[in-house]
């Protein structure tokens, strides 16, 4: 059991690297040159404007957050196999998934007018202003998820246990709080990308009828107010709100292969012979989400453009696929070490069936190396999704030619 706990303490460690890396990145991305006094003042507006939508939109979150935790509390005070605390874990989660947003949203609002700024003389900075500013939300929301999941974990473990883990019951009720924590992420993620999504899209339109249709102005033009509302819909909705989804789809994907993990036993019913106190299918997924934060840091230093580069989105999107591969890649190979380091060499089951009370496990077994090839199926699934929304939307590719030729005649052929 102690090298269960050692290598679980590396999972929330990981996590506090990918949130280190995303301060300094957004303390570089604050360093830029902000452009002119009249884009600052703009970009001022734009700023103010999604946070002060974000505190209107957390307000009423907090009284939706501290009554399902009330809730929950009486649920989990009243169930045997849960815990009260598992309304802790849902405000934590809730506050974590704010927090993902808020990161996203402060990185944008800075790099926005820094990478317009920076495109006035180089691609090559543009590019390196605006991905660092994504890489902050993204990084942040992986960070806050692997150090949420994996911390409270180990809290809730040494809570439970009260010393030594000895049973699976422990780690059943730790996990079953621990749900609570992803209830609390989704919960957040749900009302901030409905609710962002609903005022960008009524700004974005309003926006447009204003300027385009009725004033004859072109689209986000300076001179209509309304664009400030629309760039801060952009941001409160398509950044903030998506952050806060981003975490919460995250967590819910990580604990769901924790859930499964923990259902795994060997072929008599019994715990797993690999060294972790059968928890290895429980440390698995979290290791995974861990390293995988540490390889994409590593995958950030391959997008890069040389300064002499054409302006065309096909240079962006080359690098852009460098430092996606390459994550990918190096994922790939960790994963499989990780897999057949961590479990057994033998078959594993899940189980299907709690009749009479004893552990039948299911027919079909798998081993390490099915679980290593789901997981390259995924990453093969993502890159393949990569690929394919670049061929249909990427400049200079037939089906975006074929559309700009057909545009060419009118609305209808467009269409």
């Amino acid at each position: 059991m102690h090298s269960f706990e050692s290598y679980a303490y590396l999972v929330p460690v990981m996590g506090l690297i990918g949130l280190l890396y995303t301060l300094w990145k957004f303390s570089w991305v604050s360093k830029q040159d902000a452009g002119t006094d009249r884009m600052k003042e703009i970009s001022t507006y734009i700023a103010e404007g999604a946070m002060a939508f974000l505190k209107a939109e957390w307000k009423i979150l907090t009284y939706f957050g501290i009554i399902v935790a009330l809730l929950l509390g009486f649920m989990g005070y009243t169930n045997k196999e849960s815990h009260w605390s598992i309304a802790i874990a849902f405000i934590i989660g809730a506050f974590f998934s704010a927090l993902a947003g808020y990161i996203g949203m402060r990185a944008a609002t800075k790099a926005n007018v820094r990478t317009a700024h920076a495109a006035r003389t180089s691609l090559s900075k543009a590019l390196q202003v605006s991905f660092t500013g994504g890489a902050v939300m993204g990084m942040g929301v992986a960070g806050l998820a692997v150090l949420g999941l994996g911390g409270l974990f180990i809290v809730l473990l040494k809570v439970f246990a009260s010393g030594a883990l000895s049973t699976s019951h422990e780690v059943t009720r730790a996990i079953e709080v621990l749900t609570g924590f992803s209830l609390g992420a989704e919960s957040i993620a749900l009302f901030a990308r409905v609710g962002g999504g609903i005022y960008t899209k009524a700004a974005d339109v309003g926006a447009d009828l204003v300027g385009k249709v009725e004033a004859g102005i072109p689209e986000d033009d300076p001179r209509n107010p309304a664009t400030i509302a629309d760039n801060v819909g952009d941001n409160v909705g398509d950044v903030a709100g998506m952050g806060a989804d981003l975490f919460g789809s995250y967590v819910a994907t990580v604990l769901a292969t924790i859930v499964l993990g923990h259902e795994v036993v060997n072929s008599t019913g019994t715990e797993l012979s690999d060294g972790f106190s059968g928890f290895s299918p429980i440390l698995l997924p979290m290791l995974i989400a861990g390293v995988g934060i540490l390889f994409s840091i590593i995958g950030t230093f391959f997008v890069r453009i040389s300064e002499n580069a054409g302006i065309h989105t096909s240079v962006v999107q080359k690098a852009l696929n460098m430092g996606n591969w390459g994550s990918i890649v190096l994922t790939a190979v960790a994963s499989y070490f990780l897999c057949t380091y961590l479990l057994p060499s033998g078959d594993m089951y899940l189980i299907r069936d709690f009749a009479n009370g004893s552990l039948k496990p299911g027919i079909e077994g798998f081993t390490s190396i099915k679980v290593f090839g789901a997981i390259a199926v995924g990453l093969v699934v993502g890159t393949l999704m990569s690929i394919i929304t670049e061929f249909y939307t990427a400049m200079g590719k037939r089906p975006v030619l074929s559309i700009v030729r057909q545009s060419g005649t009118g609305h209808a052929t467009t269409m």
